[in-house]
């Protein structure tokens, strides 16, 4: 199914108001998802060893 013409139009209107983040934001965000989902891991790691060392308790 071929878009129309219009569409393609405005959606290439739409790309050049948008505002990219400069080199430095982006390596600046960048790291700070990378860090947050590091986190994020670790403290999921860590609950799931808590409670698989609970549950072993509970079942012997």
């Amino acid at each position: 199914m071929l878009k129309s013409p219009h569409f393609i139009k405005e959606s290439i209107a739409e790309l050049k108001q948008v505002v990219w983040p400069t080199k430095r934001q982006l390596m600046r965000l960048t790291l700070i998802v990378i860090s947050v989902s590091i986190i994020t891991g670790a403290l999921i790691s860590g609950l799931d060893y808590l409670f698989l060392k609970f549950i072993g308790l509970l079942i012997k």
